[in-house]
């Protein structure tokens, strides 16, 4: 975008909802024109957010979801590579809910984890002990220096909470082992996971600070 010129609105994300998507199957979605959108729609917002220094916007940008809920963010975004602006996105939002879904379970996992990975606690910068209200507190924070802050430094701290809630998780994983096997391979799976989560968003911090996040 040209200094001076009006930032345009992002295209409104509800097009792409997951009854659109299929209402549309038969006659075909362009992949090209879907990926279009939510690249675009992806750097409009964090550009409006970070251009508008205005608390009230960041505010409505870190509870997007409640706008538009999590399907229409995931029909938009989650597609998209990894290390990608849009990929990136998705994965702080998927974050972010999923604290706010259950605070408690995340407070448990991030305490076991923890002390075994004290430099990313010093990164993620939760408060001392890690709560409910605490955590809720930190990924608001961490989704509030994407638009407000260093978008680089945010991505790390998000990695950084990845990584102690998989430590955490593959702790709990380790205690049910034996006797709960169920929940045993959930935890091991949902750690693997957040793992990968963490080494994406590293590797977005990384393409950000390059200028090559897109």
């Amino acid at each position: 975008m040209a200094d001076g010129d009006e930032p345009r609105r992002p295209r409104r994300p509800a097009m792409f909802s997951p009854g659109a998507l299929d209402a549309q199957g038969s006659s075909g979605v362009d992949p090209a024109e879907v990926s279009e959108i939510a690249h675009e729609t992806a750097a409009v917002l964090v550009g409006r957010g970070r251009a508008a220094d205005d608390p009230e916007m960041t505010g409505r940008l870190v509870r997007l979801v409640d706008e538009l809920g999590m399907a229409t963010v995931a029909e938009l975004w989650a597609g998209r590579p990894a290390v990608s602006l849009p990929g990136a996105l998705w994965r702080l939002y998927a974050i972010h809910e999923s604290v706010r879904r259950d605070s408690v379970g995340a407070a448990a996992d991030y305490e076991l984890g923890r002390h075994r990975a004290d430099v990313q606690h010093v990164i993620a910068g939760a408060a001392e002990p890690p709560s409910p209200d605490g955590l809720r507190a930190l990924v608001d924070a961490i989704l509030t220096g994407v638009f407000d802050g260093d978008l680089a430094v945010a991505l790390e701290r998000a990695a950084a909470f990845c990584r102690i809630i998989s430590v955490g998780r593959a702790h709990r994983a380790d205690e049910h082992d034996g006797y709960d096997e169920r929940s045993a391979s959930e935890a091991t799976r949902s750690a693997a996971a957040l793992l990968d989560t963490a080494k994406d968003l590293e590797r977005c911090a990384a393409a950000w600070r390059r200028g090559d996040l897109d």
